[in-house]
């Protein structure tokens, strides 16, 4: 089928094929999209699609197909849920993790990048060098420079300097 064959073979069946795949499903936006991903894979075969042999009947059992799997995918993830019963929603950021969160925002992206490979990932400033192409003495710079900016940060004030007398 050339390209010109095909497009006029699209024009000329995706209505009625949409049609025919929401009655077989009953949802309009899945038929479509199923209808749209059946012509999507008979154009990389349009060569092997002859208009001779029904190359609609062709889309409309590969539509049928993928509907057919997305459902069983659906119910199965449903099913998987159940399962599990209700997951409660992770809790809420304490106070400490907003304030190093807001601190490592003032880092420099490097820094923050080479202070996560390292505490985070528990990786070592060789490892980090090799990851990053930087030089070692580069990721040791960035990780001394880094602690001392969240050090300065995140040192909560003495109580004596908070106690007006």
């Amino acid at each position: 089928m050339t390209v010109e064959e095909f497009e006029e073979f699209y024009l000329q069946t995706v209505g009625r094929l949409v049609g025919q795949l929401f009655v077989m499903i009953g949802d309009l936006q899945e038929a479509q999209d199923v209808v749209h991903e059946a012509f999507a894979r008979g154009w990389a075969r349009r060569r092997q699609l002859d208009t001779d042999s029904s190359p609609e009947a062709w889309i409309r059992t590969v539509a049928a197909r993928l509907a057919i799997s997305r459902w069983r995918g659906t119910r199965r993830s449903i099913e998987a849920w159940h399962r599990l019963g209700t997951v409660s929603p992770p809790p809420t950021p304490g106070p400490e993790t907003v304030s190093l969160v807001a601190a490592l925002r003032t880092l420099s992206a490097r820094q923050r990048h080479v202070i996560a490979l390292h505490y985070v990932c528990d990786m070592s400033v060789d490892q980090i060098a090799a990851e990053t192409g930087m030089a070692a003495g580069t990721v040791k710079t960035h990780l001394s420079r880094g602690r001392a900016a969240l050090a300065d940060q995140l040192t909560e004030p003495s109580s004596e300097e908070s106690v007006d007398e």
